[in-house]
């Protein structure tokens, strides 16, 4: 046996595929760097035909070439496919001699292959991907020197492949980081916005909260202080409920009012007693600077279809134009003859109609022995 004939070994063959295309080499142009290898290769065994190969599942691809002038060919005739099943190196000094080869179309055609030399292409784990080999038409062999220089180039081109594959590794990282970079940033653009916005609204309610102590403060007697601070309690109450169901919400543009409301309802469920709130309507949206002014006078209206006697207090959410509109019904006893809400004195409605001047909105309502309803639009 000749001394660089090795016994072949098993392979993982799908491991071998998925090492082979981390090279992303199979069907790429010819370059200059692999076409010299070729070159030398060629003059350094004096060989007419040298190549650079690589093995797939079905053929054999020419990433360079010298002396055939095709690209690639199937497997069934390759002589590389029996190469990368050693371990290191294939000579056939004369393929007619050969019974792996000699019933091989590309040897018994006239002027056929005779001999052949590979050395393998491998990857840093042992996988086997191709050859740089040298064929020739008339039976020879190699010297030593050739044939180490053969294993050299062979290096050569796993150096390549590897600077290529971390290179490539390197810009995909680059663009990932670009990305992540430019998420991060409008991530903390958006944070900053909304950092903004926040306090503005959070400023925004404690000046609400300072005016509805004010106006509480002034309308109070003695003998109606503890009466006055519970109400004042339940007013920054629902100014905290307000702000709680808002930043619930995604957008900070508009929210859902009728999502709002049914939130918002819920916590005014539980100051206003045994009467039962329910909710109704549309999916309206509703601009945010108009989310204080809905929660308080809504807040107003229940307190008192609750305090006149109303057992179950009805809110509904509707679009108008560009703005919104909610009902409140109650079926409580009526108001007396005559009620104006413009006029009235008391702080619920000084607050609601304080809030309807602040947002151009109107007030309307009838009332009857079956119960009140309010019909307010803002917006």
């Amino acid at each position: 046996m000749n001394a660089y004939l090795y016994t072949p070994t098993g392979l993982d063959e799908p491991e071998r595929l998925r090492a082979l295309a981390r090279y992303d080499i199979l069907d790429t142009p010819r370059e200059r760097d692999f076409d010299d290898i070729a070159e030398l290769a060629s003059e350094i065994c004096a060989a007419p035909i040298a190549i650079v190969n690589f093995v797939t599942a079905d053929r054999q691809f020419f990433k360079a070439e010298v002396g055939l002038g095709i690209r690639e060919t199937p497997l069934d005739k390759s002589f590389c496919g029996h190469a990368i099943l050693l371990e290191d190196f294939m000579l056939v000094p004369d393929a007619t001699k050969d019974v792996r080869f000699n019933g091989n179309p590309l040897v018994t055609r006239e002027n056929g292959l005779r001999f052949y030399a590979g050395a393998l292409l491998k990857t840093e784990d042992g996988q086997s991907i191709g050859t740089i080999c040298v064929l020739d038409t008339v039976p020879r062999t190699l010297t030593k020197k050739q044939i180490e220089s053969l294993r050299r180039l062979a290096r050569q081109v796993m150096a390549q492949l590897e600077m290529r594959r971390l290179l490539r590794a390197k810009r995909d990282l680059n663009d990932e980081l670009e990305i992540r970079v430019a998420e991060l940033t409008t991530e903390r653009d958006r944070s900053a916005m909304m950092g903004r916005e926040i306090d503005h609204r959070v400023m925004n309610s404690l000046q609400f909260i300072s005016t509805l102590l004010a106006m509480q403060s002034r309308a109070a007697t003695i003998s109606e202080v503890s009466a006055q601070l519970d109400a004042a309690a339940q007013r920054v109450a629902t100014a905290a409920c307000v702000h709680r169901h808002f930043y619930i919400d995604e957008t900070i543009q508009t929210i859902c009012a009728l999502k709002y409301s049914l939130r918002l309802a819920a916590d005014l469920q539980s100051m206003i007693g045994p009467a039962k709130i329910s909710v109704d309507g549309a999916p309206t949206p509703i601009a945010t600077t108009l989310v204080m002014p809905l929660g308080l006078i809504m807040n107003e209206l229940v307190t008192n279809a609750s305090k006149h006697g109303g057992t179950k207090i009805s809110l509904c959410i509707t679009a108008e134009g560009s703005g919104v509109r909610f009902t409140v019904a109650d079926d409580g006893p009526g108001l007396p003859d005559g009620f104006d809400p413009s006029a009235r004195k008391g702080l619920g409605m000084t607050v609601v109609n304080a809030l309807l001047q602040q947002t151009n909105g109107t007030m309307n309502f009838e009332t009857s022995s079956k119960g009140t309803i309010f019909s307010i639009r803002i917006g």
